[in-house]
């Protein structure tokens, strides 16, 4: 038992455990009370997934990430996609469309060079796919056994259209929240593969570039008031973070959050919540209710968000709190993660 380690630990820690890296709230008790005093600046105030800074009369979207996903490969993805996917996906929540990207290899002494050329190969087709350019780039190893094979970073950087201003300070108590589609996905198909547990159906991360998506949905206002995309912490981490960033209450129903039977059999196995699963291609998004139907239509003719459902809403009661109107009646609280479920999930 001396080496388990728990991805949801007393909140009281001196040391470094795997729930900090889990998105939740001790993720975010590091970056507010280490990394935030540290390095000071405006640009880290909005903790956004990607800044927005001006440089040269242009709005820059700028993002940085790293993957240390296990195992390397999964269904319907791999790391190299998701070193992709995940920085992109980051700069389009600022409504940037992403242009150049940086990509950092730390790979551990022994591993196959074919495995590395497989990672390479994925990270290559998936910039060509989502239409943005590698353009420089480092490679560093490490002893065997200090590493896990291959770890990946990647920043990105895109332009932020004129009249675009996605951030969390926008919400209004009124706004419609959607979700883009089926969540959990990512988080189940990767404790598939790594606990080689069968479910009678095999599940496919939902690992994907939402670029296009977001486009397709500033066609039709510009006026989005945020994006997010439920990663670590899955949807019930993002909802808890725009609630608390806008000072205003959120309401969803359960019932209308889109949770595939295979997901919602595997967490029910497993004592897990779909709410606090990972996703890799799934954005969720704060809308002016007068243009909801229209932001909805425009989703649904985009193959990423065929299965786009409106949730719920924000209201002026319970500011910063997230709560559920289950099929029964009643109401829970969606709190926020404290660590994460599942820890290595990208």
């Amino acid at each position: 038992m001396a080496a388990w380690t728990c991805p949801a630990p007393l909140r009281d820690q001196s040391r470094i455990v795997m729930g900090h890296g889990g998105g939740g709230a001790l993720s975010a008790e590091l970056v507010e009370q280490i990394f935030a005093p540290a390095f000071g600046g405006p640009a880290l105030s909005d903790t956004t997934d990607a800044a927005a800074v001006e440089l040269g009369g242009a709005r820059l979207a700028f993002s940085t990430d790293s993957f240390v996903v296990r195992p390397l490969f999964f269904p319907g993805g791999s790391i190299g996609d998701l070193a992709v996917n995940g920085t992109v996906n980051d700069l389009a929540m600022s409504g940037a469309r992403a242009s150049y990207l940086s990509c950092g290899f730390i790979l551990e002494e022994g591993v196959e060079t074919d495995v590395v050329a497989r990672v390479a190969n994925a990270l290559g087709a998936a910039a060509r796919a989502a239409g943005v350019q590698v353009v420089t780039g480092d490679t560093k190893v490490v002893e065997t056994g200090h590493g896990d094979g291959v770890y990946i970073n990647t920043s990105g950087i895109g332009l932020i259209p004129d009249g675009v201003d996605l951030r969390p300070q926008r919400v209004v108590p009124g706004d419609v929240v959607i979700v883009s589609g089926p969540i959990g996905l990512h988080g189940v198909a990767i404790m598939s593969v790594r606990e080689g547990l069968e479910f009678g159906v095999e599940i496919e991360s939902d690992c994907a570039a939402l670029g296009g998506l977001v486009e397709a949905m500033l066609e039709v206002t510009p006026d989005l008031h945020v994006l997010r995309d439920p990663t670590r912490g899955g949807l019930a981490a993002s909802l808890n973070e725009i609630a608390t960033a806008s000072g205003t209450g959120v309401v969803i129903q359960e019932r209308a959050v889109p949770v595939p039977d295979p997901v919602a059999s595997a967490c029910a196995l497993l004592g897990l919540d779909p709410m606090y699963v990972a996703n890799e291609g799934k954005l969720v998004a704060f809308v002016p209710r007068e243009r909801a139907d229209a932001v909805v239509a425009a989703m649904r003719a985009h193959p990423l968000g065929a299965g786009a459902t409106v949730i719920g809403e924000t209201v002026e009661a319970h500011p910063g709190l997230v709560v559920a109107r289950t099929g029964l009646g009643g109401t829970r609280v969606v709190d926020m993660p404290i660590g994460e479920q599942l820890p290595r999930i990208c």
